[in-house]
């Protein structure tokens, strides 16, 4: 009864050194939420990076991408880009005609000018996809119709196919839908006319971009935008066929090609990532970041409470108090404070990501690059847990070794 007794009033003591100085408890408290939310948030945005660059990977369909160098802005050329391929009909043709390839389809990219009504026009981001093109993922439509009519025997010679793919944003923010007419192209005066038809809603390429979108077919994009000349794209992608290996396909057409750059699906997309969020340096690199910041964080701010507490403490031993008596009167102070830290900052969790989420979007153009998993929530509150016990204890055992007068005189 005596021993209840005893640790009954430990704990009141506890309680009350936590109330009495309220100020230092609730910034304890704060720091607490806030190492919370780094482990949380950070593991989130590292976790968000991995997923979004994998469905990225299985969304693309392709396996390899070809470019002759980065796609560089233009300023004095039709739509602002340079795309660095040239004659890329006829290379996609010659990469397509190999026994380990099922498909080589060139893509260009560049800035178009779009209006609902011939009136009012703004910039958008344009694909042109050649041939099948890559996979394009329809919320709604039937997409492009078969063949391509402009491009008749490597002559630009037939009519405009006049079909526009555009990203469901584009479709929101002008509320368009499979059907409507869209005003599309180069120059303002192509635009206005040439009214080209929705035949499908896709977020296949404004997924990949980041941006809005609008996708037609290559032959297109390049006689509006003043590229059908020396038949420029941006990349060629290649899908290989089912029994061919694609390590083995990309080594024999970087010989091929010595002055391409070939990627992997995957090397792809990591570059692509790398380009659009730059403010996010990896995955990895990130989770293993949130662990350490959280680590020191809570050491640091147990350490701190501890310490401020050195002369109550000396005090304390001076009456008859033992060590053990501080330790359990510290441990119960860590306890209290981790319980209520840990789970205001779990609580505030799903708030502060939302919130990262779309400062994310607006910096990067990609959603998704924050996701908490689960395990982020174990973690931060194992790394609270472990690093109070460790952090008070280690702080008790530094006050024992004083001796009390000068813990006292300090």
């Amino acid at each position: 009864m005596s021993r209840i007794r005893r640790y009954g009033g430990i704990g009141g003591i506890a309680l009350r050194q936590l109330v009495y100085h309220r100020v230092r408890t609730l910034l304890t408290i704060l720091g607490i939420v806030l190492a919370v939310l780094s482990v949380t948030l950070l593991l989130g945005i590292g976790a968000g990076v991995l997923e979004t660059g994998e469905q990225l990977v299985d969304s693309t369909e392709r396996d390899l991408w070809i470019s002759g160098g980065p796609t560089e802005l233009n300023p004095e050329s039709v739509g602002g880009f340079r795309n660095p391929i040239v004659d890329s009909h006829a290379v996609a043709a010659e990469i397509d005609a190999r026994d380990d390839v099922s498909a080589a389809v060139p893509l260009a990219y560049n800035a178009v000018y779009i209006s609902t009504d011939g009136e009012e026009f703004e910039t958008v981001l344009s694909v042109g996809v050649g041939g099948s093109g890559p996979a394009i993922s329809l919320q709604a439509g039937e997409g492009f119709s078969p063949g391509d009519t402009h491009l008749v025997d490597g002559e630009y010679t037939g009519p405009l196919n006049q079909e526009v793919i555009i990203g469901p944003d584009l479709a929101d923010k002008k509320d368009l839908a499979p059907g409507d007419t869209l005003y599309l192209g180069g120059t303002l005066r192509n635009a206005k006319a040439n009214e080209f038809s929705v035949v499908g809603i896709s977020p296949t390429f404004s997924t990949l971009t980041g941006t809005e979108t609008v996708t037609v077919r290559l032959s297109d994009l390049q006689t509006l935008t003043a590229m059908s000349l020396s038949d420029r794209s941006s990349l060629i992608t290649v899908t290989v066929t089912d029994d061919a290996d694609v390590e083995t396909v990309h080594t024999k057409l970087q010989q091929a090609y010595p002055d391409f750059t070939i990627r992997t699906n995957q090397e792809q997309i990591t570059a692509v990532l790398e380009r659009q969020a730059l403010i996010l340096t990896g995955g990895l690199s990130l989770s293993l970041l949130a662990l350490l910041a959280g680590i020191f964080f809570s050491l640091n701010l147990f350490l701190s409470l501890i310490y401020q507490q050195r002369t109550e403490f000396a005090i304390f031993r001076a009456t008859g108090g033992s060590t053990g008596s501080i330790l359990l009167l510290a441990l119960l102070q860590a306890v209290v404070i981790a319980l209520l830290g840990v789970s205001i900052g779990m609580l505030l969790t799903p708030i502060a990501a939302t919130a990262l989420e779309e400062v994310t979007i607006v910096i990067t153009g990609f959603e998704g690059l924050v996701s908490v998993p689960s395990v982020a929530y174990l973690i931060a509150t194992g790394v609270v847990t472990i690093f109070a016990v460790a952090g008070t204890i280690t702080a008790v055992w530094r006050l024992s070794r004083q001796n009390i007068p000068e813990t006292l005189s300090n």
